[in-house]
């Protein structure tokens, strides 16, 4: 469920695989996962845009070595010394693909890291662009993904994600909630099965910008609640 916290352990449980790498095209038959992070010492540029609903997500680096012992100042790599795509490469092509109406858009499901040991479900998004742009000092892949909702999982050739889509709540209001609600539940107390829910959900005209408008909840208590206003 979008905006479930969940632990690292737990994430790569539910994926069935263990997360070492932030791209993993195609993990499982109908969708990829990525991992993201907004913090001010993530190793590398993700933007949120659009009020939460689009993410742009910066492609990755080529594995520190002796080779190459400051990354930051080489080219992303779209292929691998073997000559086969990275999973830059791999992402990217299925973008353009996507744009030149020659596959559906790859559908990816994003994890955020909040914090050491907790991570946000962000939903489940649409890759609809990618490019490579200069940042000064090398090139970087850029990812373009529009958030849709979880049981929309048409992703038709022609289609773009529908209106109502969900909006990512910032990496700062987070943690802004999750320091005032102490991680627990402000229902019950709990500190396990938490969700990031909207007071007043974002279909009736709430924001996911201020952390006065969401709240920490288990559950059950999210269940409970839906889309109602208490």
């Amino acid at each position: 469920m979008t905006n479930e916290i969940i632990s690292y352990l737990e994430m790569c449980q539910r994926e069935g695989a263990s997360l070492q790498r932030g791209m993993n095209f195609h993990l499982k038959d109908d969708y990829s996962v990525i991992l993201m992070s907004t913090r001010p010492n993530a190793p590398y540029r993700d933007q949120i845009q659009n009020d939460g609903t689009t993410l742009i997500y910066e492609g990755h680096d080529v594995p520190r070595n002796s080779n190459y012992p400051d990354p930051k100042l080489i080219d992303q790599p779209r292929f691998t010394p073997n000559g086969l795509l990275t999973e830059n490469g791999k992402f990217h092509q299925a973008a353009q693909k996507y744009k030149q109406e020659l596959r559906k858009p790859e559908r990816v499901r994003v994890y955020e890291k909040i914090r050491s040991g907790i991570w946000s479900y962000n939903g489940l998004f649409l890759l609809l662009d990618s490019w490579v742009e200069d940042d000064e000092r090398r090139k970087v892949f850029k990812f373009k993904l529009e958030a849709i909702d979880e049981s929309d999982l048409s992703g038709s050739i022609s289609g773009l994600p529908v209106t109502n889509h969900p909006r990512i709540i910032p990496t700062g209001v987070k943690l802004e909630v999750w320091k005032r609600d102490q991680g627990r539940c402000v229902k019950c107390g709990a500190t396990n099965e938490l969700h990031f829910d909207h007071i007043i959900p974002y279909s009736r005209g709430g924001t996911s910008l201020k952390a006065e408008n969401i709240q920490l909840l288990c559950a059950r208590h999210n269940l409970e609640k839906r889309d109602k206003i208490e």
